[in-house]
């Protein structure tokens, strides 16, 4: 009866989310239907103002655009690489996203964030650059849905997975069970060992994925290692 307990009480599971930057943006739409056609959980954008990092990418009017796209069925986690994270949540709620992820670094107030983000009726995740202290997140860790430990400096895709990342998300783990820890930079078949091992179970992944020749193959490649490390997580407490 114990096992059955304990993994009854893992309240994460393994999901996929394709970086959508990887893709021909020329053709976004299908691109976005191709990969959840593929098997991805979910559609990880990457929002890139230019000043919290050195590149552009888009905005809200995107994600309007590709919400009417692709229908209400993709869950959109929004990774919000911006100065002022404050400023784009209501357009961001009504532009159709389901997950607004900001960097504790950008704001001096993440607890008024958090809140204003569940207002609007948005799941809040909260990220870490490379540099940034795990202990960092820590107290926000039981108000938010989600924890992203960025494996690359975040801002351009096609960099080298930082191991040295992974004693985060395993404290991370240990400490907040039932969180959802995202992992994002670099993550695909050479990695995800590692990265399931440690304790995440929402593997962002790009060019492994969407550069593949095969990308439903590589998504339940890394699905199938998450799934794995969880049940195996589940029967050794």
């Amino acid at each position: 009866m114990r096992t059955v307990r304990a993994v009854n009480s893992m309240a994460y599971s393994a999901k996929i989310g394709p970086s959508i930057l990887s893709s021909d943006l020329s053709c976004l739409g299908s691109e976005c239907v191709r990969m959840m056609e593929c098997g991805a959980d979910y559609l990880h954008l990457d929002v890139m103002d230019g000043h919290f990092v050195p590149n552009i990418t888009f905005g809200h009017p995107m994600v309007e655009c590709l919400r009417k796209s692709v229908g209400q069925d993709p869950f959109f986690d929004m990774h919000m690489m911006v100065s002022r994270p404050e400023q784009w949540v209501k357009p961001m709620a009504a532009a159709g996203a389901n997950q607004y992820t900001f960097h504790i670094e950008a704001t001096t107030n993440p607890g008024n964030l958090i809140k204003e983000i569940k207002e609007s009726g948005m799941k809040v995740g909260l990220a870490i650059k490379p540099g940034t202290t795990v202990e960092e997140l820590a107290p926000w860790a039981n108000q938010i849905d989600m924890a992203l430990v960025m494996t690359v400096e975040p801002g351009f895709g096609g960099q080298k997975f930082m191991e040295d990342m992974m004693p985060k998300v395993s404290w991370l783990r240990s400490q907040f069970p039932s969180l959802d820890i995202e992992v994002d930079g670099g993550v695909g078949p050479d990695s995800i060992h590692k990265c399931a091992e440690a304790g995440a179970n929402m593997i962002v992944s790009g060019s492994a994925v969407i550069g593949s020749d095969d990308p439903r193959s590589v998504i339940a490649l890394l699905r199938t290692a998450v799934a794995e490390a969880i049940q195996k997580r589940s029967l050794d407490r």
